[in-house]
Order: C-alpha cells, then structure tokens, then sequence
C-alpha cells in the first residue's frame, strides 16, 4: 500500500515512514509545501495531519492527486498512536 502524509513534524518524518514500513507500506511524508505537487503520486491512503498543515497544502494535496483513487483520512493529532491507529484501520499488518 503507498501511502502519502500530509502534515505533521519534521522532526518526526523519519519515524513516521518506519512506522509505515513496518506495516509494509511505501510512505512520502510532506511536511513542507514544496515539491507536494510533483511528488506525491498516486497513493492508495492520504493522510491530513490537520493541526499542522495549511489550507494551501491541503488544496494542493487535493488538486494533484488523480481522481477517486486514493482513500482520504484526516486526523487531528500529528502523533505516533494517531498514526498507528488509521494504519491498524486502513493497513493492518
């Protein structure tokens, strides 16, 4: 499963694409506005770490990714467990 993450700390990314590989999913983590429109793919789960990322990011996300493909999750809370808790939902080991 590919998985793009929209949001949370930078400091955190490294630790959020183990948590992912782990899980046996490829992950992009944009925790920058740069570069979200070329890179982010066409990933089966988006994920929207809502209290760290911008309106402007979430509207770029949105306009680069194909239509009806990719599942869309919003979570409030940029942590490890919320994190873990939409993988055991959406990509359980």
């Amino acid at each position: 499963m590919r998985i793009a993450i929209v949001g949370g700390n930078d400091c955190m990314a490294s630790r959020y694409k183990q948590l992912c590989e782990q899980r046996h999913c490829q992950a992009k983590v944009f925790t920058q506005p740069q570069g979200i429109r070329d890179k982010i793919g066409s990933p089966d789960l988006v994920v929207f770490f809502t209290n760290t990322v911008s309106h402007k990011m979430v509207h770029t996300a949105c306009a680069a990714l194909p239509v009806d493909q990719a599942q869309i999750v919003h979570c409030r809370s940029s942590s490890m467990s919320a994190l873990k808790k939409v993988l055991d939902q959406y990509a359980p080991v």
